[in-house]
């Protein structure tokens, strides 16, 4: 089992930065890849970025390439969010997940309970 808490959330102005975190704890040697969705009342949760955690490799949704920035430090086994130049539409809440799957287990999706960035005009 993983458990993976949220922090970093809040309101902002347009323009502004906020940096997201997720703890992971319990079987974190079986996470291979983290990362972060959100979702915005009314819409599907949309895929933002994803992180290899053991080669460091990242992915990240046209919507947010060049403004967001997915890092990890294994040593604490936390993945980091860096939003950047935040606009209105990026108000959501947004998710941690982490995939899990060894050589004796079947992969499995953990998530986290979500934390809002509220982005004022």
């Amino acid at each position: 089992q993983v458990q993976l808490v949220e922090s970093g959330g809040g309101l902002v102005q347009a323009g502004g930065s906020l940096r997201l975190s997720c703890a992971a704890s319990g079987s974190t040697f079986s996470i291979n890849a983290m990362g972060w969705y959100r979702q915005a009342p009314g819409q599907q949760r949309e895929l933002l970025a994803t992180i290899i955690t053991r080669g460091g490799s990242t992915n990240y949704a046209d919507s947010v390439k060049g403004r967001f920035t997915i890092s990890r430090d294994n040593a604490k086994n936390t993945v980091y969010l860096q939003l950047n130049s935040l606009k209105p539409e990026d108000t959501a809440v947004y998710y941690c997940y982490a995939d899990s799957f060894t050589v004796t287990t079947i992969p499995k999706r953990y998530w986290g309970q979500g934390t809002q960035v509220t982005v004022s005009s």
